[in-house]
């Protein structure tokens, strides 16, 4: 592709391949899909953001596109914004040789049958740690899912491709949330584009599960009585004063993984192990980001994670959300702010179309 036409072509505004290009990752040949509005390699001098942003369980990369592109069109953001999808395939039959036991059984009950192309990285979509959305290690080649996304950044932040762009947002819905919550604390290229002069923020939104930074969890009184009335294992029944809104997991004995990557902090492997503890949690608590969740996100649905380390941070996706969102804020000192957003629930376009999401996904500055 041509680096040198500082007129770049109208955006490509549609989820089709014409939209897509191939990322290689660790210098190849191992690659990744992405949509993306303009080209990677072509300069273009009028781009002044740039938006990533992270499919669900679903790996439907190119509905989660159309999604941020119908936001760019409302926010008049499409001709100064280069948007980009990637997507994780994952395929089972693929891997079923490298599976075993209970990774087994459960790629038997919920197959993932993408098609993958020559030389395309294979994800694991069911498993804990190895999961894409936990920075887990590709089943055919030496590569973290947390990899690609820092290819797709340094290629953003490429001056001789986008001189002008100003910022760079990393947004994630479901269990795209869940993997931008992870790679915000892990990453390894925050503070190299900032010294670029391009400010680097993170949306994470609807997430099942967040990453708890210590043994503390959420009792009760963490989330308000009008979300949840209760979080699992945390009902202290022998007395009428409250409890703390965090305290260590009370059902540990029980639950012997609540602490475990990607819920906690604990045995972290891979991309996620590169830093010690004190690390990451610098890094959690500075590092901007926003979390969004929906008003109507209670309800056990779309693959609700029901474990019992999930279930440890609350018993609905808006309860774990607020509670984690405070937690951090209150025992960390982030100033990560909390947007719930009135009448979304777990609805991927109703969370990034909304009116309040837009400065959010195309800031001004």
């Amino acid at each position: 592709m041509s680096t040198h036409s500082a007129n770049a072509a109208a955006p490509c505004t549609k989820g089709v391949p014409e939209c897509t290009e191939w990322i290689t990752v660790a210098g190849g040949p191992s690659r990744s899909l992405v949509y993306r509005t303009y080209a990677l390699a072509t300069r273009n001098d009028a781009v002044t953001r740039a938006v990533v942003v992270v499919h669900g369980g679903s790996r439907d990369a190119h509905t989660n596109f159309t999604h941020v592109l119908a936001a760019g069109f409302i926010a008049g953001a499409l001709d100064d914004t280069v948007i980009v999808s990637p997507r994780f395939a994952s395929n089972h039959e693929a891997i079923a040789k490298t599976l075993s036991g209970e990774d087994a059984v459960a790629a038997a009950r919920a197959p993932a049958r993408d098609a993958i192309a020559e030389n395309e990285l294979n994800w694991v979509s069911q498993f804990g740690g190895r999961h894409w959305n936990a920075g887990g290690v590709a089943s055919n080649a030496k590569i973290t899912s947390y990899e690609v996304i820092d290819e797709i950044m340094r290629k953003l932040a490429d001056r001789k491709i986008f001189p002008n762009i100003k910022s760079i947002v990393v947004a994630g819905h479901s269990s795209g949330g869940q993997f931008v919550g992870r790679y915000q604390m892990v990453n390894r290229v925050h503070e190299q584009i900032g010294q670029l002069g391009i400010k680097v923020t993170y949306i994470v939104s609807n997430p099942g599960a967040y990453t708890y930074l210590d043994n503390q969890r959420p009792t009760a009184s963490a989330i308000p009585p009008n979300v949840s009335s209760s979080v699992s294992g945390y009902i202290d029944m022998s007395t009428d004063k409250p409890p703390p809104p965090y305290r260590p997991y009370a059902d540990a004995r029980h639950c012997t993984t609540y602490d475990d990557w990607p819920y906690g902090m604990k045995n972290r492997v891979g991309y996620a192990a590169q830093f010690p503890d004190e690390q990451l949690i610098k890094q959690a608590v500075s590092r901007p980001t926003t979390y969004v969740l929906g008003e109507l996100d209670i309800l056990p649905l779309v693959n609700f994670d029901i474990s019992c380390p999930a279930m440890a941070q609350g018993n609905s996706r808006l309860a774990r959300g607020l509670a984690f969102s405070r937690y951090i804020r209150d025992n960390f000192g982030a100033k990560h702010p909390t947007v719930v957003l009135d009448g979304c629930g777990h609805s991927t376009r109703c969370m990034l179309t909304h009116d309040r999401m837009l400065p959010l996904l195309f800031p001004k500055d």
